[in-house]
């Protein structure tokens, strides 16, 4: 019990970092969207997708690798010094070919008018590899809270220059034209803030870990291609994961007809994509802080007990957000502006969608404890084969709303094909039908609620409060056993 009390507090610490974060990024949302057309919008979704395929393929499943072998004591610092060898070596001859053909790339992605997008995306993603082993290092170490205080300040240094340049600048130019604003800034530059923003946030973050890279810097090439074979299939996994993720949001505007005007399709659809990161934002501070404390526990007699519970209230809490969100969502949408609420309806599959992916994760320890990791990278082939074929055949009929229902088939295929390989290599007793019952009770308070289809009013607002709480009071009944103990 000590051990999840031990995971429970990492989770608050490195969370809050991650939640405020993404918090802010979707606070980001409305304030582009009462800024940005839907089509500007989908310009700053379509490069940020590219931007996770490439930070994916740039870190090669490394930072996951140094947790593997850092975790012995005898390694540590020879992982890590030839981690940041490696990461710097291959991310500076990404960078320096990206800079040599950045106009044939713009052409090729249709950003030929803006090759200075490309880059400052290489820019971007090349400082955020070099600074994940940094970071990975203060998670295995331990460093909460310097950990959350350095993410603190690149995100609020992001905030900052978003307001300063797409408020604050044109503001002042407006009221004065010649005044030192126009030193600063350009009006034609527009969206291509959000990515200077960025670069300056990112910039700032590794100037301050550089105290952190200040090491004796030594490659054990036999360690080092020891990790690289360890992350190999974590790269592909990672990649997989990229595609079920973010490949609809490269091949909308390549599928959808110049006549549906696909970039603001996009923007519509990656703006009630953000609707959903609450859940996104538990997922990533649950994910900060099981991965290390799993390994360090490998060793531990009751950890697949552990699992198990870890799994459940997971599961718990998840479908808690889910029904947050969907049954509020007409209070949730009054934050972005009227016209992105024509994609609301992909919001409910978008969340299922993320919930099974963060049951994915939590299944998928079993193939990184047995260091099994090629089942995860089989596993990612198939869901990114099934995204391709869904997105390819059916965007260009159905839109926006193929990519959402495509995602979520993918992962649910993924955690089926996760836990029955996991049970016969790693088998753990999930309590599957207390998680069943979760999962069938928040689907029917979720239908019950389409099927009154009460018009927004307090009265409506009163049922759903009601539905929520009948959840909840099946949760405490069925769980306070546990609840109880754990607060000893």
């Amino acid at each position: 019990m000590n051990s999840f009390k031990k995971l429970a507090g990492e989770t608050a610490i490195y969370g809050m970092s991650s939640i405020v974060g993404r918090f802010i990024n979707w606070w980001l949302v409305p304030y582009y969207s009462f800024i940005f057309l839907t089509s500007e919008y989908g310009v700053v979704t379509n490069l940020y997708s590219y931007m996770a395929f490439l930070l994916v393929i740039l870190t090669y499943g490394m930072e996951t690798g140094f947790f593997r072998f850092a975790s012995q004591k005898e390694n540590k610092e020879r992982a890590y010094s030839s981690a940041l060898i490696s990461l710097f070596s291959t991310s500076i001859a990404f960078l320096l070919l990206v800079f040599a053909f950045s106009e044939n790339i713009a052409g090729w992605i249709d950003y030929s008018d803006h090759p200075e997008y490309i880059q400052w995306v290489a820019l971007i993603v090349v400082i955020d590899t070099l600074i994940a082993i940094p970071f990975a290092k203060l998670r295995i170490e331990s460093k909460a809270v310097k950990f959350a205080i350095l993410k603190f300040i690149s995100i609020f240094v992001t905030i900052f220059l978003n307001i300063f340049f797409l408020s604050i600048c044109p503001s002042l130019l407006k009221s004065n034209p010649e005044s030192w604003v126009k030193l600063v800034y350009s009006p034609e530059l527009g969206v291509g803030y959000v990515f200077i923003s960025n670069l300056i946030a990112s910039a700032i973050s590794l100037i301050l870990l550089i105290p952190e890279m200040i090491v004796k810097l030594r490659l054990d090439r036999k360690l080092l291609k020891e990790m690289i074979w360890y992350s190999f299939p974590i790269l592909i996994v990672g990649i997989g994961g990229m595609v079920t993720q973010n490949i609809d949001k490269i091949l909308l505007p390549k599928l959808l007809p110049e006549s549906q005007d696909p970039m603001s399709q996009l923007g519509v659809y990656g703006a009630n994509f953000k609707l959903a990161v609450i859940l996104n934002m538990f997922i990533q501070a649950f994910r900060y802080a099981f991965e290390p404390f799993f390994f360090s526990q490998v060793k531990s007699e009751d950890n697949k007990r552990g699992y198990a519970i870890i799994m459940k209230y997971f599961v718990l809490f998840g479908l808690i957000i889910f029904l947050g969100i969907c049954l509020y969502i007409d209070l949730v949408k009054l934050i972005v502006d009227s016209k992105y609420h024509s994609g609301l309806n992909v919001v409910p599959i978008i969340l299922l969608a993320n919930l099974f992916l963060g049951i994915y994760y939590t299944l998928s320890l079993w193939y990184k404890l047995t260091d099994k990791t090629r089942f995860g990278a089989y596993f990612a082939i198939v869901g990114a084969g099934i995204s391709l074929i869904l997105n390819i055949l059916f965007i260009p009929q159905f839109g926006y709303m193929a990519s959402a229902w495509a995602m979520l088939i993918c992962f649910v295929t993924m955690v089926v094909l996760s836990y029955i390989f996991g049970q016969k290599y790693f088998p753990v007793k999930y309590p599957l039908k207390r998680i069943g019952l979760y999962f069938l009770t928040a689907m029917i308070i979720y239908f019950v609620a389409i099927f009154l289809n009460l018009t927004p009013s307090v009265w409506m607002y009163f049922v759903h409060t009601m539905l929520i709480t009948v959840f909840l009071l099946l949760a405490f009944l069925l769980e306070r056993k546990e609840i109880y103990r754990f607060l000893k």
